[in-house]
């Protein structure tokens, strides 16, 4: 069994969204010992941001030499996720999303004919197999029925992207309120963790 995780915090070891999602793959590493693990930190090796030649490129215009190692990359990302039985996300909320270098990375994996297509009935997800789980944090409260629910768009917007991609019951672990104050963030933390740690195995 393969398993991708993915990383993309700015913050290194001080982040909340890279604690979980660690504590959530060693849970399934207790697991099962023997998956294949596959590590992708998008901070450390980020993608550069779709621009009209990648579009171009796509569409089998000839690509210029120096995209040339980009190109490579997004092949790479792309056979990771394809080639993923369980998917491991770490995805901060920042200014009321997701962070950038996770959207350049979406981008690289939303390839029509790859993970989704278009049919007579619409469009079809093509990467349902898969199991994908999210660590997520948020600074404030963001759940339905609090002030800022309308400001939400990290966990929605990856819900409706992989949906998308036909993976419709994707699993999420939450630290909310981890700006709030020091209480907040420890006991955000702490469930996170025990959350992680309660994790089905397979």
């Amino acid at each position: 069994m393969k398993l991708l995780h993915i990383d993309s915090s700015v913050l290194g070891p001080h982040s909340v969204s890279r604690q979980v999602s660690a504590a959530i793959v060693d849970r399934l590493r207790q697991a099962t010992p023997t998956l294949d693990l596959v590590y992708r930190d998008l901070t450390q090796t980020p993608l550069a941001h779709l621009s009209g030649s990648h579009l171009a490129a796509a569409q089998g215009a000839p690509a210029p030499a120096e995209l040339s190692a980009d190109l490579a990359a997004s092949a790479a990302v792309l056979d990771e996720f394809l080639a993923a039985d369980v998917v491991v996300i770490g995805a901060p909320m920042y200014n009321f999303t997701i962070p950038s270098q996770l959207k350049a990375w979406i981008d690289r994996v939303m390839v029509a004919g790859k993970t989704f297509k278009y049919g007579a009935s619409g469009p079809e997800g093509l990467a349902g197999g898969k199991r994908v789980i999210f660590a997520i944090s948020r600074g404030g409260y963001y759940g339905p029925g609090t002030p800022a629910a309308a400001l939400e768009h990290l966990e929605s917007y990856l819900r409706g992207v992989f949906a998308f991609m036909g993976i419709t019951a994707p699993e999420f672990i939450v630290a909310d309120g981890i700006q709030v104050g020091p209480d907040h963030r420890e006991k955000a933390l702490v469930g996170a963790l025990q959350a992680a740690s309660s994790l089905r195995a397979a």
